[in-house]
């Protein structure tokens, strides 16, 4: 597997390797022994999410606060979505800057996205099937979120704001300077 660190300190997309014959493709999409030696530390997932989502169909920006929050591995098992990752720690460089990439089952990358962060995609393709293993439960409680079109956040999502399908839940989401002021 290939890891590269973004820009944001914490944040990294993994490309795993891929070996392809006349039958189709194979990967690893998780081996937490190689996975620990190429971030230098461990990480104990404890619980995988699947969702299913339509064509712009947009789930975010969502964190878990406190001893909660949740690092994530995230990946697309069908279809292709862009994902979006906030810092959130207000100790870090890069607070309030957001790192977005598509992720495909073509490309088969994942991001591993550190606790202290938000976490939204957009379906791009007609069928998408999302998968992501968290180190910690989900806690109701706990549950936080940031509006997706935050103008402070700048987030260019590719699509036209009146095309997105989005709960009622994620659209009276706070603003992040009213989470962070």
């Amino acid at each position: 597997m290939k890891i590269k660190e973004t820009y944001i300190k914490g944040c990294f997309v993994i490309e795993p390797m891929i070996y392809e014959d006349q039958r189709g493709d194979f990967f690893e999409s998780y081996h937490k022994q190689k996975l620990e030696a190429e971030l230098g530390f461990s990480i104990d997932f404890i619980q995988d999410n699947l969702s299913t989502s339509s064509k712009n169909v947009l789930r975010g920006l969502h964190y878990q606060e406190g001893v909660h929050a949740q690092t994530k591995l995230v990946q697309v098992l069908k279809g292709q979505a862009l994902d979006v990752v906030v810092d959130l720690r207000t100790d870090s460089s890069t607070f309030g800057e957001h790192f977005k990439m598509v992720l495909s089952d073509e490309n088969h990358k994942m991001i591993f996205i550190p606790k202290g962060m938000a976490h939204g995609f957009l379906a791009k393709s007609e069928e998408v099937v999302f998968g992501y293993k968290c180190d910690n439960y989900f806690n109701k409680a706990s549950e936080r979120g940031i509006i997706y079109d935050d103008d402070a956040l700048a987030i260019d999502w590719g699509i036209n704001s009146d095309d997105i399908i989005i709960s009622e839940k994620d659209k009276v989401l706070p603003t992040f300077k009213e989470v962070f002021s």
